[in-house]
């Protein structure tokens, strides 16, 4: 049985799909981060919620891919996670 990363790495050499995976990284990076830093605090959305306040629901759109935070949004969760938020053009 084929693991998720082995069948990515079978899709990203597809030149179209990897286009469009390269498009939607960004996205994809927030929201394993915002999982990992939130895990990390010994957290659940609730808790981050309260801590932050933002709702949990919108935390679990965040985390499920079905919302865009902004700028400031980030940098609530950034504080309430007790991280620093770094943004970067590479």
């Amino acid at each position: 049985m084929k693991t998720f990363d082995d069948y990515l790495k079978e899709q990203l050499k597809d030149p179209e799909f990897k286009k469009e995976y390269d498009y939607i990284k960004p996205e994809i990076e927030i929201m394993k981060m915002l999982i990992k830093a939130r895990n990390e605090e010994k957290l659940t959305q609730k808790a981050l919620s309260e801590r932050v306040g933002i709702d949990q629901s919108d935390i679990s759109k965040l985390e499920n891919g079905n919302a865009n935070p902004t700028l400031k949004v980030l940098q609530r969760l950034a504080d309430g996670l007790n991280k620093k938020l770094e943004i970067k053009f590479i």
